[in-house]
C-alpha cells in the first residue's frame, strides 16, 4: 500500500507522471507546459469508535432500579407481578428482548406463596423471595417435553398430600424450572445445596399450578409450563424478575 505522502507527490509532480508513462514521450522536443494537477482532498480517517447497542425501553411495570438489575446479556425475562405484598395471586409474562425494546408475550395467571412476598426470604416464612434470578435448570416427573434448558427427569419429583385450600398436589412437579435463589446453578432442581445456608430457604421453582397458594414457588398451568420449557433458551441467558407490583416499580 502506498504511503499517503507518496500518493500526493504522484498527483502533483509531472516528472514522475512522465517517468511512469503517464505523460508525453521523451523525444527531445519541447512539450507544452502541463496543466497543474488538481489538489487532492484529504480523506478523513475512519472512525474507530465502537458501535453501542441502545438500551431497550423498560418493561411495563418495572422501575429503573429493578430494570437495572437485569444482566445486560439477558435476552429473555419472565416477569412475575404479585397482586400485593401479602397476596398469593400474581401474573406471569415472558418477555424477549429486541434491539430497541422488550417484547411481552401472553399474560398468564399464577400463584405465589400463601403469605405473599419477602425481601429477606427465610425457610418456612410462606413468602416468595423478590428479586432478579437466573434460570439455569429444569426437570420433572414426566419425560422432557422439548426443554432447551438442561432437563433432569427423575421419579424424585413427587408432591404428595394437599395444598392450603385442600386441593390435591399430585402432578405439581410434573414439570419444573428451578429459580436460582439459594441454589447451585448447573445442577438438578432436586439438588439441595444452599449457598446462603438452609435458614434462607430454597427449592423455589416454577411448577405446575395446583389451584392454590404455594410455599414459595410461582406456579402456572401445565400448558404454560411446557411453553416455558420449550422457549427459555440458555443461549439467551434467561432470568426471572419477581415481586409484588409496588416493589417491581422501584
Amino acid at each position: 500500500m502506498f504511503d499517503r505522502r507518496a500518493a500526493v507527490a504522484l498527483l502533483v509532480s509531472p516528472l514522475l507522471l512522465t517517468g511512469c508513462g503517464g505523460g508525453a514521450e521523451a523525444t527531445g522536443r519541447r512539450t507544452p507546459a502541463a496543466r497543474p494537477a488538481p489538489t487532492a482532498t484529504p480523506t478523513p480517517p475512519p472512525t474507530s469508535e465502537p458501535l453501542v447497542e441502545p438500551a431497550p425501553r423498560r418493561m411495563a411495570g418495572l422501575g429503573p432500579k429493578i430494570h437495572a438489575a437485569i444482566p445486560d446479556r439477558s435476552r429473555q425475562a419472565v416477569v412475575v407481578t404479585g397482586r400485593g405484598r401479602n397476596s398469593p395471586l400474581s401474573t406471569v409474562v415472558l418477555h424477549e428482548r429486541s434491539a430497541t425494546s422488550w417484547q411481552p408475550g401472553t399474560v398468564w395467571p399464577a400463584h405465589n406463596a400463601l403469605r405473599g412476598w419477602s425481601t429477606h426470604h427465610t425457610a418456612g416464612d410462606l413468602r416468595s423471595p423478590v428479586g432478579v434470578y437466573t434460570l439455569s435448570d429444569a426437570g420433572g416427573l414426566l419425560a422432557d417435553p422439548g426443554s432447551r434448558l438442561p432437563y433432569h427427569h427423575s421419579s424424585g419429583f413427587v408432591s404428595p398430600g394437599t395444598g392450603f385450600e385442600g386441593e390435591p398436589l399430585a402432578g405439581t412437579f410434573d414439570y419444573v424450572v428451578a429459580i436460582d435463589y439459594n441454589r447451585r446453578p448447573g445442577t438438578s432442581p432436586l439438588d439441595w445445596t444452599r449457598p446462603l445456608g438452609p435458614g434462607r430457604g430454597g427449592g423455589v421453582w416454577f411448577p405446575v399450578d395446583h389451584g392454590g397458594p404455594t410455599h414459595g414457588c410461582v406456579s402456572v398451568a401445565k400448558s404454560h409450563m411446557k411453553d416455558l420449557l420449550r422457549t427459555l433458551d440458555p443461549k439467551l441467558h434467561p432470568v426471572v424478575v419477581m415481586g409484588y407490583a409496588d416493589w417491581l416499580a422501584l
